[in-house]
């Protein structure tokens, strides 16, 4: 047992943090279900579990948050509004990728620190101009295209530069100004996606490690999934404090969480020992496939083709700005590694 704790990074002091919010977490839930007898309501919730086996393990190990496997099953296949998908995203991110992040620091996996720190507090602003400036103006179907054109972006980039991205070896540290400028628009930016479809921060937060400074992955997924955690908690709180979390997110909040808990850290240890280039590959296939699912669920109007078109074009111009500035700013030889 020692050797399988110690092969996976669950041995040493630190981790004691971790399993200390695993048995408080357990010990809560079982006190719900059982003070409150949902039992059988919870089991009747048992898809979202099935779905979010999957999505919790995504969260952990890639650039994509939980939310981004649940908001189209809720929304496409059970027909929830977008306000639901987000919601539910939203708390149970809050659980499983701060599962996931804590696993993270426990094992002092590398991240950057100071750029997790500024995406922090730019969120809080993108999150406040999200959910009261701009998410009220919305359709449901332009919230639905906003949510597909966003990671079939990612998809695109990663079917284009995966090879690459997949064998970048150590990270330049990012601290000081340059942290603060990044942290803040990327937060800001990422803030706003979330308020509307529940993710947004951890992609926008990869893309930018990767293209913009070059990151080897093993330090880039983690400061990403680190970042959705953090916006998580932060818009759920929000959430919270509206009073606009319908009751039908905690059934299914009740029914994925005992397998999200646990889920999404096993998904940021899989991210160091799985394929990367097979992996990625794989992720994008799903972004390209769930993009193809909403138009056809959506059936977009003149307007909306529009917007899909532009949304795509101006995401393909930020990454190639983004990936030419990174390879002409930091020289390979010059990198300062943070990888022991």
């Amino acid at each position: 047992m020692r050797a399988f704790l110690e092969r996976t990074g669950l041995a040493g002091p630190r981790m004691r943090w971790w399993f200390l919010y695993i048995g408080v977490f357990y010990v809560c839930w079982l006190a719900v279900m059982a003070g409150q007898n949902r039992w059988s309501e919870v089991a009747s919730h048992w898809p979202i579990s099935v779905v979010m086996t999957f999505g919790s393990l995504v969260a952990g190990s890639t650039p994509m948050g939980g939310g981004t496997v649940a908001f189209p099953f809720l929304v496409l296949v059970f027909g929830q509004p977008p306000s639901m998908g987000r919601n539910f995203g939203l708390t149970i991110q809050a659980l499983g990728m701060t599962s996931a992040m804590i696993f993270i620091l426990c094992r002092r996996t590398p991240i950057q620190s100071a750029i997790l720190a500024w995406t922090a507090a730019g969120a809080v602003a993108g999150l406040l101009a999200g959910t009261f400036l701009i998410a009220p103006w919305l359709a449901a179907n332009t919230v639905k295209l906003a949510f597909s054109c966003l990671w079939m972006s990612f998809g695109m980039l990663t079917l284009a530069k995966n090879v690459e991205i997949c064998s970048l070896v150590g990270a330049p540290r990012i601290a000081g100004a340059a942290a603060m400028r990044a942290g803040l628009a990327v937060g800001a930016a990422g803030g706003i996606t979330t308020a509307l479809i529940g993710v947004g921060v951890e992609m926008m937060t990869y893309t930018t490690l990767v293209l913009l400074y070059r990151n080897d992955l093993k330090v880039a997924v983690p400061t990403a999934v680190s970042g959705m955690a953090l916006a998580s908690v932060l818009g759920t709180a929000l959430h919270l404090a509206m009073g606009d979390i319908e009751p039908s997110v905690w059934s299914n909040w009740l029914a994925a969480a005992p397998i999200v808990v646990l889920g999404a850290p096993a998904g940021a240890f899989l991210v160091s020992v799985i394929p990367r280039v097979r992996t990625l590959f794989f992720i994008s296939l799903l972004c390209v496939t769930q993009f193809v699912w909403t138009l056809y669920h959506v059936g977009p109007s003149g307007a909306e083709w529009a917007f899909v078109a532009v949304s795509l074009g101006a995401a393909a111009a930020i990454f190639t700005a983004l990936y030419r500035r990174g390879k002409s700013a930091v020289p390979k030889p010059e990198l300062e590694r943070i990888l022991s």
